[in-house]
């Protein structure tokens, strides 16, 4: 597949207690503008969601946030990032997100980044979009959920071939190529 022209990133609105998340983040965005590739993401300027939107800003991307009315006093201090489409509730924002991106990579994060990969997998799964799903595994962070879809798999609860459309590396410029390979 290849060559994306956006990219939606999911990841936490925290910056989690380790220096190599945020490190991460940072890295992501920067891979992002080498390949010239926008940014959607959930609209928040604090955590990694703030760290990785201000580096693809910052080296001249275009960068969407989407997020709902009742995140903006709580996700964005101070000043938003590129540009803000503020949606209904948490469904319009992800509905969105997919609409308006060509790939999916999720960051470490909470139960919300987990929810918006496990939704864009279910997705895929269920034919509704054919767009890449990348996992950024740093340090290990998605090793249990990535062993969960095995044991799904083993069990037989997951199909073989559904197992596929996670893709996971990582670093950021491991799992774009992969991504640009078997996406």
């Amino acid at each position: 597949m290849g060559n994306f022209k956006k990219i939606c990133v999911f990841c936490g609105s925290n910056s989690g207690y380790r220096k190599i998340f945020s490190d991460a983040a940072l890295d992501l965005g920067r891979e992002l503008v080498e390949r010239k590739i926008d940014l959607v993401y959930g609209g928040g300027s604090i955590g990694l969601m703030g760290l990785v939107s201000q580096a693809v800003y910052d080296g001249g991307c275009n960068v969407l946030g989407i997020i709902p009315r009742a995140l903006v006093s709580v996700e964005i201090s101070g000043h938003a990032v590129g540009e803000v489409l503020i949606v209904s509730d948490m469904h319009e924002r992800k509905a969105e997100m997919a609409r308006r991106a060509d790939a999916f990579i999720a960051l470490p994060g909470g139960y919300g980044t987990m929810e918006e990969l496990l939704e864009v997998i279910t997705w895929s799964q269920l034919g509704i979009h054919e767009k890449p799903v990348g996992l950024l595994n740093i340090d290990g962070y998605y090793d249990c959920l990535l062993g969960l879809f095995d044991k799904g798999v083993e069990e037989g609860f997951i199909k073989p071939s559904a197992r596929n459309i996670v893709i996971s590396a990582t670093s950021p410029k491991e799992l774009l190529e992969k991504m640009e390979v078997l996406g």
